[in-house]
């Protein structure tokens, strides 16, 4: 059997597909697709006409074999193979069920009969609209929880989280995310009680809750108070890294003022221009006013000036900064470095601690600026 396949039998010589069908393409859209609240592009494989055939095999009931009773009576038609496929649960209802001839019983009560419509129109085509999701969103989670549909679970998770959470009914929410095992939901609930708390604990949920479940309320009342220290304390370390930014800020223009000078004061070796601009240091202003008040103050009173006071402490915390003392031009600069072998070693841990922390504000690892800065006043 000859095998070879000649030249011009390789080339591809077949003719380009012919494009679909008005009629076909016009049920394929473009749509956009939502995982875990991030919008994706894509592009659904399932035509309108196939999803609304799906749609009148349910409400039709096409040679349908499944009754389900429902609450006041009601009776919904259904297919075995479809409910079967798409919930575990059912799959093993249908199993054990009886009923007359080949029609089998299933009976769904405690949920309204349309939310009940609802979820088996999803069963089936995996649609539902707004205004349905707005009014039985509850339902459809209890209901998705207790047949094992996680698609429509996700999605009633969403909706509830995105447009259906109010402070009115955020505790009920939140007690039905905790028997449904929603973890996301119930993060979400309980993030708006702890925001809400005084308006929440108004609500006749919470009335409801504090009498039924005692235990839920302690432990919410527990969450309340640990977020509300955590928020003293974080705001407690604001303010401290604010203070210690202030004193970083006060030492830069500490060596600012006399290395460089500015305005009215600086080194004595060096002179000012007179139409000198303003400094681009913040903390300089009042620090200038603070030594030209150091200078001349004549205060001799026990105990001293208390602004000549915070000045010594400023000129003393620059010391501990200070990384080249032999050629720094702060005053006394030397002098506070030789006090320092002189101190106890409790004193000495202080200021470290100090000096530490005013680093890690602005997240410096040494501290030789405040020796060797040669920033000029504009």
């Amino acid at each position: 059997m000859n095998c070879e396949v000649s030249p011009q039998a390789d080339k591809k010589t077949y003719p380009e597909a012919p494009p679909f069908p008005i009629f076909m393409t016009s049920g394929y859209h473009e749509n956009t697709l939502v995982v875990n609240g991030v919008p994706l592009r894509g592009y659904t494989c399932v035509p309108e006409t196939t999803q609304d055939l799906w749609k009148r095999l349910y409400s039709d009931g096409y040679r349908a074999d499944v009754s389900i009773l429902t609450d006041n009576g009601g009776v919904i038609n259904a297919h075995a193979s479809i409910l079967g496929m798409a919930s575990p649960v059912m799959k093993s209802m249908l199993k054990r069920s009886r009923g007359r001839g080949r029609r089998r019983l299933i009976t769904i009560q405690g949920v309204p009969h349309q939310a009940v419509q609802v979820f088996l129109r999803f069963l089936y085509s995996s649609c539902y609209e707004q205004e349905e999701m707005t009014k039985y969103g509850l339902h459809l989670l209890v209901l998705s929880h207790v047949f094992v549909v996680p698609q429509l679970k996700r999605e009633c998770g969403q909706q509830l989280e995105q447009n259906l959470l109010t402070v009115e009914n955020v505790v009920d929410i939140f007690q039905l995310s905790l028997l449904c095992d929603a973890p996301r939901l119930s993060l979400f609930c309980h993030r708006l009680i702890l925001k809400s708390f005084k308006n929440v604990s108004a609500t006749e949920g919470w009335r409801v809750m504090k009498q039924s479940h005692p235990k839920l309320e302690k432990e919410l009342l527990e969450s309340v108070v640990e977020a509300d220290s955590r928020k003293q304390e974080t705001e407690k370390k604001l303010q401290e890294r604010k203070m210690y930014m202030q004193l970083y800020e006060a030492m830069e223009a500490l060596v600012h003022i006399c290395k460089d000078g500015c305005r009215t004061i600086g080194p004595h070796d060096k002179v000012l221009k007179g139409d000198q601009a303003p400094c681009s240091f913040a903390a300089c202003k009042r620090l200038e006013l603070l030594i030209r008040h150091f200078a001349g103050c004549k205060m001799r009173v026990p105990g001293g000036c208390v602004h000549c006071k915070r000045v010594w402490q400023l000129l003393e915390l620059h010391s501990h900064l200070c990384a080249k003392p032999d050629v720094c031009r702060v005053p006394l600069c030397r002098n506070f470095k030789g006090r320092l072998q002189k101190q106890n070693k409790k004193e000495n841990m202080k200021w470290e601690i100090l000096v530490e922390k005013i680093l890690s504000s602005k997240s410096i690892a040494g501290a030789p600026y405040f020796s060797s800065a040669n920033t000029v006043c504009a």
